[in-house]
């Protein structure tokens, strides 16, 4: 039956088979250069396939045959370091095959069948072990040791299992009922991989980059967007949070982007270093390569790869942070896979089902206990290139009912230079009050009040600024010039933050904290600076000013001290400015 199926009809991507006998989702052979495929719709006899290669020259009436088996991942050792395209196809392997160009119809496995992996177990003979349960280690990279588990939906006794050295295909043990157990195991994409239980998001993702943890922080487990327009500094900014954030595995889907924007992602990331282990930050990151060139079908599906890849890590206690570049690029692939269809389109030609796709992908997001008690997480957080930088489109506006974290990327802040260009009026984290109590616990317990404080000032600046621009600045009253001075400052010596500078390029909480609680301070001298009678014009040009616009370039080890210095100079030169 299976056999006599044939090719019946082709649009793009999308092919119908007749006589097919295949399940939804199942992955197929397509033609005679048996081309990857997955079943999307089924109607009486025939199926409907999206494919994943580019269908140049194939005919009605090829054969077209199923696998059995939904579209899935290879998840063990070897994942760390490597290009894939969005089906999982190991990029440098195929490119040594076929060369720049890879031919239709090539596959590689995509993890290495030869390399020998160094497995040591920790689970004995007769133990119950079910799915989930670590049974060994194996050290992947130098900096990252992987744990072995037993696949999801597996369950038995341990009748033998041996420390040694394996390729992914040899057996490194079985259970009693004859099951064997390898250092890989296959995974479906699209199901999410089950877990103990889900905590509530209240540990921040720290990025050292002080407009994310100070005013927009996000939680380990948690879901943000990256919305901007083309040269706001999206990929710096995601590049910053991939090298700094304490998560220990990155998964980077560049989904969709320019072929040019992802080599650079790809010359880069190889050349970065992890600032905390000094090896090549490659060494703890998948990447998934999938450029706008490649076929669109394979586009929708790397959101998934890249997901399942994480979910991998994070059951291994891992926290992991999943980058996905650009979520508008995998919106489009679902609706031109959707007008293939002929479905009823929605919003703008979106299929009506975009924000359940949307929602479905950030829900496997999150920090959850394992099945071996320990906690791992998947931040998820996809950056949004809405046309035109309008944010009132579907595939953003759909993306902001979903994720907590909102960081604004503004074109015009950008052409201020004014890095990290997030909008501080238009960002926003739902997380600020669950984190609140952990940044109290582990930083200072005034964090909170001082965040508020500042944000504060920021909304009066904006407010005045208006009137500023109609009358001049020397039109206000004093107190309002004040409150110009420490926005400034607030902007110049907090939210400017080079990713280039040594020293700057990462902030630790504490020195962000006092970085903000003397700025704020200055802000309160000069305001009773000004009530006592001193000019405004007099605390503008005072020494001091300079000296805290800077004092995010003091090195760490030497910074409590350097502040402590800068902090006794400015109550001094304040207490001349009242006594004249």
């Amino acid at each position: 039956m299976g056999m006599s199926a044939k090719i019946h009809r082709i649009s793009g991507p999308v092919v119908v088979a007749e006589g097919l006998n295949a399940k939804m989702y199942e992955l197929v052979k397509v033609g005679e250069r048996k081309l990857m495929g997955e079943v999307i719709q089924i109607n009486g006899s025939r199926s409907t396939i999206q494919v994943y290669e580019e269908t140049t020259g194939v005919r009605p009436g090829e054969p077209v045959e199923g696998t059995g088996a939904a579209l899935s991942v290879e998840l063990g050792p070897g994942l760390l370091s490597q290009i894939y395209d969005g089906v999982q196809r190991p990029l440098p392997v195929l490119a040594e095959a076929a060369g720049d160009f890879i031919t239709t119809g090539l596959t590689a496995p995509a993890l290495d069948r030869n390399k020998k992996w160094e497995f040591v177990a920790t689970a004995k003979k007769g133990q119950d072990v079910s799915g989930g349960e670590i049974i060994g280690t194996v050290q992947e990279t130098k900096n990252i040791q992987i744990k072995i588990v037993v696949p999801p939906e597996v369950k038995g006794k341990i009748k033998s299992i041996e420390s040694g050295k394996f390729t992914v295909v040899d057996a490194i043990g079985e259970l009693e009922d004859g099951t064997k157990l390898f250092l890989s195991h296959k995974w479906p994409v699209r199901k999410p991989r089950p877990y103990k239980e889900k905590l509530l998001p209240t540990i921040p993702m720290i990025s050292g980059q002080r407009v994310f943890d100070m005013f927009f922080p996000i939680a380990k487990g948690g879901t943000a967007a990256i919305p901007g327009p083309f040269g706001a500094g999206k990929t710096v900014a995601q590049q910053q949070l991939a090298k700094w954030s304490d998560a220990q595995i990155v998964v980077y889907i560049g989904c969709g982007e320019r072929g040019n924007e992802m080599t650079e992602v790809l010359t880069e990331f190889p050349h970065l270093i992890d600032p905390y282990s000094g090896a090549p930050l490659m060494e703890r990151t998948v990447l998934i390569a999938n450029t706008s060139n490649m076929p669109v079908a394979a586009r929708e599906a790397s959101v998934y790869t890249g997901m399942t890849i994480a979910e991998y890590f994070r059951d291994q206690g891992f926290d992991v942070a999943l980058m996905a570049d650009s979520t508008s690029r995998w919106a489009e692939a679902m609706r031109e896979i959707s007008s293939r269809l002929e479905e009823m389109p929605g919003e703008e030609g979106y299929p009506a089902y975009l924000g359940a796709r949307l929602s479905e992908f950030y829900e496997r997001a999150g920090r959850i206990v394992t099945f071996n008690n320990a906690n791992g997480s998947v931040t998820a957080i996809g950056a949004v290139s809405p046309p035109g930088g309008d944010f009132s489109e579907p595939v953003t506006q759909n993306t902001l009912k979903i994720t907590k974290v909102f960081w604004a990327l503004d074109a015009k802040l950008a052409q201020r230079r004014h890095f990290p260009s997030i909008n501080w009026l238009d960002s926003y984290s739902l997380y600020k009050n669950t984190l609140n109590q952990w940044y109290v616990e582990n930083v200072a317990g005034e964090w909170g009040d001082l965040r508020d404080k500042a944000m504060s000032i920021l909304q009066q600046e904006a407010s005045l600024q208006e009137i500023v621009q109609l009358v001049g600045s020397d039109a206000l009253p004093e107190k309002e010039r004040v409150v110009l001075e420490t926005a400034r400052l607030i902007r110049e010596g907090f939210l400017q933050q080079s990713a280039f500078h040594p020293v700057d390029s990462y902030c630790s909480l504490n020195k962000q904290y006092q970085l903000l609680r003397m700025i704020l301070k200055f802000g309160d001298l000069a305001s009773e600076a000004v009530e006592t009678g001193a000019s405004v014009a007099a605390i503008s040009s005072m020494e001091i000013k300079s000296r805290i616009a800077k004092a995010t370039l003091i090195e760490e080890k030497v910074f409590d001290a350097e502040i402590k210095k800068i902090e006794e100079q400015m109550v001094q030169e304040f207490e001349k400015l009242v006594a004249k």
